[in-house]
This record gives structure tokens, sequence and C-alpha cells, in this order.
């Protein structure tokens, strides 16, 4: 049996009331929201036995909304609690949508202009970014590593949109993409030898594909004598490394002033001494800083928006170009050419299955002003087979000590 809604809202305004009383911060103090919740409770049950009100039927579940009410975010928080859910989005008040397992249902959580409104300003105090008129859009973090993206009323027709797309933990290695299927064991080992030997990697796909998840775990093979510095728009990677330092971008502030973008982050972290760089996702014109980057040496990783290898690898002959007028094509391709190694490319099946579809390399060459490209793995009948190409710099394999050929399944 389900709480009434007027007593749950009184419940509500003394648990605010207390929290204030109390000096609470409710999101930093989660666990002193729920004691103040569990002591309003009880004390209303114990009234209850007088008849001076009426009783509580379900105290545990109770207690569970006052919390999520005042110290977590309301009626989304049971999605956000589920395991199963990767992603949330609210198109309008009244249609709340999830996605499990790759595909997306309506819920049945229905909310009103006003509560959304609040979430977002509950959920933006969290993360320090703001969203007003004069920035009308903006991505942020939430507690847990949840990545909030909010467009506001006046750019979405009526109403605000929101999409919180979740960290949902399901593979921290390559071996745990192996066990999920998303690609064979010899691909796997191919990957991993890849990254010990400093080869630069590319990770493509479309919204949804896996590509952070996949980064993260290619991360995860980098020898821990290496020093990391990641760069990102928000902060979502997460991969266990003991030399590693974490940066993400900054919107301005109310004068306009003190935005940070990922084009100076790729900059500042080479003032850091890195042996490795990871760019979380490559959008813009800070696509020539990283080409820059690799092609002096560094070996690196990024991820990137493409419905093929092929096409990934012609976006990165383009992003560039927006850096300016004095970046030309003819400087571009061939630098692109010569400082990516590997295009992984993820997809995701009608059954809403993430999986690598291909792993090409790039050997250097360019032909008609188009990036050559090698397959080593492709996606055939459903499953990913190995199709006879050699990665370049066969080199930097021999001095991490790996017979990559061996690992191919070739003949040394």
């Amino acid at each position: 049996m389900r709480i009434g809604d007027a007593l749950l809202r009184d419940l509500d305004r003394q648990l605010r009331e207390a929290v204030r009383r109390e000096n609470v911060d409710p999101q930093a103090e989660t666990h002193r929201v729920r004691r103040l919740a569990q002591n309003l409770i009880a004390a209303h049950d114990e009234r209850s036995l007088t008849g001076a009100v009426e009783s509580i039927p379900d105290a545990a579940a109770t207690l569970d909304e006052l919390v999520s009410r005042v110290a977590g975010f309301g009626p989304l928080q049971p999605l956000l609690d589920d395991p199963e859910v990767e992603e949330i989005w609210i198109n309008e008040p009244s249609r709340v949508f999830a996605a499990r397992a790759g595909k997306h249902e309506l819920t049945n959580v229905i909310l009103d202009r006003e509560t959304v409104d609040e979430l977002v300003e509950r959920m933006l105090k969290l993360s320090g970014r703001r969203i007003d008129l004069s920035t009308p859009f903006v991505d942020a973090m939430l507690p847990g590593g949840h990545r909030l993206h909010v467009v506001l009323n006046g750019i979405s027709r009526e109403f605000t949109a929101v999409n919180i797309r979740k960290f949902v933990l399901k593979a921290a290695t390559l071996n745990d993409l192996v066990r999920l299927e998303s690609l064979n064991a010899q691909a796997a080992a191919f990957l991993e030898s890849s990254v010990v030997a400093g080869l630069n990697v590319l990770v493509a796909g479309a919204t949804q594909a896996g590509k952070t998840t996949m980064l993260n775990c290619l991360a995860a093979a980098i020898p821990g004598g290496d020093r990391v510095i990641s760069v990102e728009e928000v902060f979502e990677l997460r991969f266990p490394h003991p030399d590693h330092v974490a940066m993400q971008t900054r919107q301005s502030g109310l004068e306009g002033t003190g935005e940070v973008t990922l084009r100076d982050l790729v900059r500042e972290s080479l003032r850091m001494r890195p042996t490795r760089m990871i760019v979380g996702e490559v959008r813009s014109a800070e696509c020539l800083d990283l080409l820059l980057a690799l092609n002096s040496g560094l070996p690196g990783m990024a991820t990137l928006h493409a419905n093929s290898a092929r096409e990934a690898l012609v976006k990165m002959c383009t992003l560039p170009l927006l850096a300016g007028d004095n970046v030309s094509a003819r400087f571009v391709v061939p630098t692109v050419a010569s400082s990516l190694d590997l295009v992984v490319h993820l997809g995701v099946d009608r059954h809403g299955h993430r999986q690598v579809n291909e792993i090409v390399a790039v050997p250097g060459r360019v032909e008609n002003d188009i990036v050559e490209i090698e397959p080593i793995f492709l996606r055939r009948a459903g499953e990913l087979v190995r199709v006879g190409g050699m990665p370049p710099r066969v080199d930097a394999f021999e001095r991490a000590g790996i017979d990559i050929a061996r690992v191919l399944g070739m003949p040394s």
C-alpha cells in the first residue's frame, strides 16, 4: 500500500526544514539526511499510535522516497539506482525514457515542468556548471560518474531536454570485452599488444556503441611505467594506472571569461611530460593539436563519431581544417596517414549488443588524397575474423618484446 500524497508532501516539508535547521548539505551528506528521515518517520509512527495522524503503511519505501526527494534526484532516482538502465532522457515532463541493453522504452515516470527545472538545478549545483540564456547547453558530471547533458527551454521546443548517460561499468579490461562477446580473444590480444607497443589507436563508432568503454579497456593495458595525461569534455574515463592525470574543460564565467577548451587542454598536456595522451572525444579543431602531438612521437588514443573506420579517417582529415584558414588538406591528409596506426570501429547489432566491427591498420600511404587502410579483423556473418592485414611499425612490437606474428597466428 502506498503512502498518501498529502502525507508524503507533509513529511517532505518537515524533512527539508530539518535539513536546513541542522545545516546539512543534502547531496554531500546523504547519510545524515537518511538519519533525519528515519527519526522523522519514527516520530510520526509514535504519534500515529494515538490516532492523531494517519499511519505510514510502508516505512522502508517511504524512507527511500523521502531521501530520493531531498538528497537524490526525486522520481529519477530509482532509474539511476537500477543497474540495468544505461541512459535516461526527458523529452518533456510526461515523457521520460530509459535505455536498457541498447534498447529504449517509455517509463511510467510522470514529472511536471517545475520538477524538471528543480532537478536540473540540483544536478548542476553538484557539478559547478551552469545553464542560462547565454549558455543554453551544458555538459556536466553527476555523482557516480553519470554524464548530464541539458538543452534549455527555448532552444528545445516548450520544455528543457535532459539526457543522463549513466556510468555502468560492465568492462574494465579487454578480457572483459571478450567475456561480453564484443570481440574475440585473438583480437583482444592484438589490441593489448598494440597498446603496450605504443601504437596510436583511434576508436570510432556511433553514439552508445561503447567507444568510451573500449577506450577505458585499452587504457587499462598501458604499462604502469608510463605517464598518462587524459583530456575530456567531462570526466568519463576511469582506468587503473599509477601515474595518470585527468583534465576536463570548463565553461566561461558570467563575465564571459575563464573558458578552458579541449584544444587548450591538449596543448597544456604536452607541458606535463606525458608519455601517453588520451583524448576522450575528438570533435573539432583540437584534432589538429592531437595529430601534431602524435606526429611528434607521443603515443595516444582518442574516440570519434563515425560510421566506419574509413569514414573515421576522412573525418580526422576534415576536423583539423576547422583550426584556421592556414591549415590545408595537403598538410592534414599525409599527417593523418603518418600519425595514426589503428582504427577500431564499433557498432550495435539489431539486438542492442555492442561489438567490434573492424580493426584496420593505417600503413601510412596516401593515394589520390585518400588515406589507405589495411583490414586486420572484420566482422563477417556475425563473427569477428582475422583477414590477413598486418599492423604498421612492427619494430615497435619488437622493441616491446612482442612477437606480433605469433599473436596474429602467423609464421614468425
